[in-house]
């Protein structure tokens, strides 16, 4: 699979979340199998591109490419400028944001809320395009189904998207209205798929190989993201990979790789958000590993009460060490109860976009 003339390992991508796919996670992602993994949301916004959170976003130091970073705003313009910086600062292929339910970000009329706007969301389509043209790098697009049960105008839309330019379409299977309440549905995805030329992603809802396998079947398309279910659980997409070329489910992981993974994610963790923030922002990637295992809620709770990135480190490890004394394996998953608690934490973390 290619992305305009890059190529692609497979067609299993990492979507954007906020607080959640930062260059570690995504570099983590990618060593498990993941073909591609796009950016956290950068904002348009010039007077912010120095703040440290978008700094922090924007690092991609030692990270395998292709090097994606997704841009939001609601001026074309200020969105071009956007496109220029972050190829400026590695980004091999830009990603629009059209698909962000949050409040924070469709409140100033960014992220879905633009595909209540068909001639602004075009208009800003172009205008990046346009800009990233003569770099030679290709544009990608987000959205979602439409903006309520009422107003499904995906496909209109990746038709004019399709039509000025833009690459490849990820198309999560709800509306914003939805937020990521009740079930995705991939007709629309499908009806996308059938009403373009260009590469189609089928995101909501992919939390297990078997899905997977459904949701490339139901919509046709060239390639599934996987959001929430990656969290705590970045092996599923070796879990995928392996499902869709054999048949075959694979043994849980075994308890002393997830140790390893976990540690070496953490000290890559700490190394970009620093001692204060980074012992704070691990807890959750923490949380997400051992939300299903014996004894994990009671890990939660003491590294909530830890200010220091060394004795967190050291609380992980003493775990995992109890843990494999235990068993050789990680539990096979509860699938279903795994991705209920994997909504509740996606909503948190839209709460954290800017």
């Amino acid at each position: 699979m290619h992305i305009g003339h890059i190529p692609l390992a497979n067609n299993l991508f990492v979507a954007p979340m906020a607080g959640v796919t930062d260059r570690p996670f995504r570099q983590l992602c990618k060593s498990l199998g993941a073909g591609y993994a796009v950016s956290e949301m950068v904002t348009s916004r010039k007077d912010l591109w120095n703040s440290l959170k978008t700094s922090r976003r924007a690092n991609h130091d030692g990270e395998p490419g292709p090097i994606a970073v997704q841009i939001a705003g609601t001026d074309a313009d200020m969105m071009a400028e956007a496109a220029l910086y972050n190829i400026d600062r590695g980004a091999e292929i830009i990603d629009i944001n059209m698909g962000c339910p949050a409040k924070k970000v469709c409140n100033k009329w960014a992220g879905s809320a633009l595909m209540q706007n068909e001639a602004l969301a075009v208009e800003i389509a172009q205008a990046v395009v346009n800009a990233c043209a003569p770099r030679n790098v290709p544009v990608t697009l987000k959205m979602r189904t439409g903006w309520c049960q009422q107003h499904k105008n995906a496909v209109t839309l990746a038709r004019a998207f399709e039509s000025i330019g833009i690459q490849m379409l990820t198309v999560h299977g709800r509306t914003r209205e939805q937020g990521y309440k009740g079930a995705a549905e991939y007709d629309t995805i499908a009806a996308v798929k059938a009403a373009v030329r260009v590469p189609v992603v089928a995101n909501g809802d992919v939390n297990s190989p078997r899905k997977a396998r459904e949701v490339l079947a139901l919509t046709g398309a060239d390639a599934v993201m996987v959001g929430r279910a990656a969290q705590g659980r970045p092996w599923i997409f070796r879990e995928i990979g392996h499902f869709l070329a054999t048949g075959e489910t694979l043994a849980p992981p075994l308890v002393a790789e997830v140790r390893r993974l976990l540690l070496d994610h953490l000290r890559d963790h700490y190394q970009l958000y620093g001692e204060l923030t980074g012992v704070r922002s691990a807890r959750k990637h923490i949380a997400w590993y051992v939300r299903a295992l014996p004894g994990g809620e009671a890990l939660r709770q003491h590294i909530n009460t830890l200010d220091d990135c060394e004795a967190q480190w050291r609380a992980v490890a003493e775990y995992f060490d109890g843990l494999g004394a235990r068993m050789d394996r990680l539990p096979t998953p509860d699938v279903a109860g795994q991705h209920a608690e994997s909504d509740m934490g996606e909503r948190t973390h839209e709460q954290e976009q800017h």
